[in-house]
């Protein structure tokens, strides 16, 4: 498994992070220990959750996924093992956190509550890299940015990382922490996958410049890219044929993942998979990876099968011809995600 660094830290993390957002739902404890330790044994030593895991968040699971992992964790080395979590910002109307009765926000208070519970069910002293789960626009960057750095100072984190963040909103945390010399964004976690570049509109430039990796998450679109669906009858059980049938929140988000643009899209690269002699998820997985501005690309799985798929791609470089047809087929077809 090759390595990269994080940004400007001293984190050397391997190109495929593991993803827990399933487990203690979809995907339940033993699986995950069994989908963990094929992650560890194949190389990968970067492991991404959240103190809202698993999806979709519930109240009677959430924090499950940090519980679960942290009973794995007991098995290995701690200093073999490179954790990423996360802080839950608001809602902002999408939904309500089911945590903390649904008043989060990323101010002083909700970031002690927010690591001392992860710190706890993980049963470790420190968070290698603690990001924030989606922004929280009306919070001055000043005080999320001292709240991380005074954690960073009491040894409880080592580095600091947003998610769902915007080009404005990088740029607006990595002046305030130059100005008032507080701990930067090392990495941003966004969606980022061939059915969504947008990424690449402008956040890149962003991290190339500015030094900050990116940590794609989805880079299968929620499971869309590996053909699954471009089928007569999808698989019953598959998230998003779950999700049209859940709340409004999982409704909307399963009609922009799977949609006529996203489908069409899937069923050429799933011919551009076969010509390169490669499946579709391996096709999908190599590609997020083989982006300058990114450290480690976040994989999920529900079963050790569907990891071992994934797993395909750790050595897969995709030729200047293959890259040339998905650039094609974007242009083709533009931003299947809307």
């Amino acid at each position: 498994m090759k390595k990269r660094r994080l940004g400007r830290t001293g984190l050397v993390v391997s190109e495929i992070c593991m993803g827990t957002m399933t487990f203690g739902s979809s995907c339940d404890e033993p699986e995950a220990f069994r989908i963990l330790d094929r992650a560890y044994d194949a190389g990968i030593d970067f492991y991404d959750t959240a103190e809202i895991y698993p999806v979709p968040p519930q109240k009677s699971w959430v924090h499950r996924t940090e519980e679960i992992f942290g009973k794995w964790l007991k098995t290995k080395p701690r200093d073999g093992v490179l954790i990423a979590t996360k802080v839950a910002g608001p809602g902002h109307g999408w939904f309500s956190p089911p945590i903390r009765e649904g008043k989060t926000s990323l101010d002083k208070y909700h970031i002690r509550r927010a690591i001392e519970g992860s710190l706890t069910r993980m049963g470790i002293e420190t968070i290698d890299l603690y990001q924030t789960h989606w922004p929280d626009p009306d919070m001055p960057y000043d005080e999320t940015l001292e709240a991380l750095t005074e954690l960073k100072e009491e040894g409880k984190i080592r580095y600091a990382g947003c998610s769902n963040e915007t080009s404005f909103g990088l740029m607006k945390s990595l002046w305030t922490s130059d100005k008032y010399n507080l701990t930067r964004y090392e990495s941003i976690q966004n969606n980022f996958s061939i059915l969504n570049r947008r990424f690449e509109d402008e956040l890149a430039q962003v991290c190339r410049k500015e030094e900050v990796s990116l940590l794609p998450y989805s880079p299968l679109a929620g499971g869309v890219l590996t053909g699954k669906y471009n089928v007569e009858v999808p698989p019953e059980g598959s998230r998003f044929i779950r999700y049209t049938k859940e709340g409004e929140r999982q409704k909307k988000m399963a009609n922009r993942f799977l949609n006529d643009a996203t489908l069409a899209s899937t069923a050429e690269l799933l011919v551009i998979a076969e010509r390169a002699g490669i499946s579709a998820t391996a096709l999908a997985v190599a590609w997020s990876k083989q982006h300058d501005f990114v450290a480690s690309t976040i994989i999920g799985a529900n079963t050790v099968a569907q990891l071992e798929e994934s797993l395909k791609a750790t050595n897969l470089i995709l030729s200047d011809d293959v890259l040339n047809e998905i650039n094609v087929l974007s242009k083709k077809i533009q931003y299947p995600m809307g």
